[in-house]
């Protein structure tokens, strides 16, 4: 097996112990807050605060590891992790809901360092193995919805009567073998050459077509995702569902969100990533389709499905495009810039989602998200029409 394809394998098992990590907080932190917070209505507030974490280290993650190297910074991080999983844990013990609130941020901290695993990847791939490279590593999510949840489920009894610190001391043993395995990587540093510039100006590396086509693409890609996948077990159980039944239609949608990996980066190496976004926009207008279409357990599995696989194909296209905008000088600020803006619009999701789908209902929130969706229609058809129009004339 040859340095690259060796190396991504061990950034997609590291991406499968970090979201096993993120689907396990996610899946017991709403249930969490409802013992600890003073309030009932401040159930989500620890999510949100992960959220928070993670959008806070995006920008100073990718500064940092322009100057001490990829690994070195992802090994930093894992121990943010730690700290931040036993913070958690021991928060729970004692019942203190605002600190609890604090673990999880810094969690999130070592999440905003790991986002980067795509990237890192794309860094040490040949153009042509890239968009494979960034597709595997992202496979690594379809194995953590599997371990995240059942770990949970193992764990939450641990130090029984207090349910569910023991799932976050778990979480430390999921940190310490992703320490154990990111110390494997080998990515090359910048040179000294080209730690002793940044580049090009954001605005001007942000104004070529390519670059600002792959930044709204990527960013609303998450928040359409993240605004319908938060708001449907919302309108499943005002439609009477159970939550068994909410649970089925959400592992669809992670399946939808990962399977399509392993064979996404072979597509986009034969039709370009602009096609491949294109395809998934049509799929989550599709979705919405459904999901318009009525309130049955089928609408709400196949919309959710189907918004999963959009998903995956306008992202890893947009993250296949962004690789193609930016010298390794520039990659820093340009890849912090775009995490920062996605992660952003999904905390915002996050946070608008409940309300939105009060006082508006399912359907609104399904209208709202289609001018976002044919707004990057009409950019990536622009975009490839105006390298048409070049390469002709070339």
């Amino acid at each position: 097996m040859d340095a690259a394809k060796r190396n991504v394998l061990i950034l997609a098992a590291c991406q499968t112990l970090y979201m096993s990590g993120t689907t396990l907080m996610i899946s017991t932190s709403p249930l969490i807050g409802q013992q600890l917070a003073p309030d009932p209505q401040w159930a989500t507030v620890p999510l949100a605060a992960h959220h928070c974490g993670v959008m806070a280290a995006t920008i100073p993650a990718s500064q940092i590891m322009r100057f001490i190297g990829r690994r070195n910074g992802f090994m930093m991080a894992t121990l943010f992790g730690m700290v931040g999983a036993a913070i958690a844990g021991s928060a729970i013990l004692h019942a203190w809901f605002w600190v609890f609130c604090l673990g999880v941020f810094v969690v999130g901290w070592f999440n905003g360092f790991a986002v980067f695993y795509r990237f890192a990847a794309a860094d040490i791939s040949t153009p042509e193995f890239r968009p494979k490279a960034i597709s595997w590593v992202l496979t690594g999510g379809l194995f953590a919805a599997l371990l995240g949840p059942q770990l949970a489920n193992l764990t939450k009894d641990l130090l029984s009567p207090v349910l569910y610190a023991g799932s976050y001391f778990a979480m430390i043993g999921l940190y310490v073998a992703n320490l154990i395995l990111v110390s494997f990587v080998r990515i090359p540093r910048l040179t000294a050459a080209e730690r002793s510039t940044s580049g090009r100006p954001l605005l001007q590396i942000l104004a070529q077509p390519k670059c600002f086509v792959a930044i709204i693409t990527a960013f609303v890609s998450y928040g359409v995702m993240s605004l319908l996948m938060t708001s449907t077990p919302l309108a499943m159980i005002a439609c009477g569902f159970e939550f068994s039944d909410s649970a089925m239609v959400i592992s669809a949608h992670v399946i939808g969100m990962f399977a399509p990996s392993f064979f996404t980066g072979n597509l986009i190496i034969r039709h370009g990533p602009l096609k491949i976004i294109l395809i998934g926009v049509i799929i989550n207008v599709i979705c919405v389709g459904v999901d318009l279409a009525g309130v049955h357990i089928a609408n709400f599995a196949i919309g959710l499905f189907l918004l999963g696989v959009g998903w995956n194909f306008m992202f890893i296209g947009a993250t296949t495009l962004l690789t193609e905008v930016h010298s390794p000088s520039e990659r820093a600020k340009i890849q912090g810039f775009n995490d920062f803006l996605i992660f952003g619009t999904i905390t915002m999701a996050a946070l608008s989602s409940g309300n939105l789908l009060h006082f508006f209902g399912w359907q609104i929130v399904n209208y709202g998200v289609l001018p976002f969706l044919v707004a990057v229609l009409l950019l990536v058809l622009w975009l490839a029409r105006s390298r048409h129009s070049k390469t002709s004339a070339a």
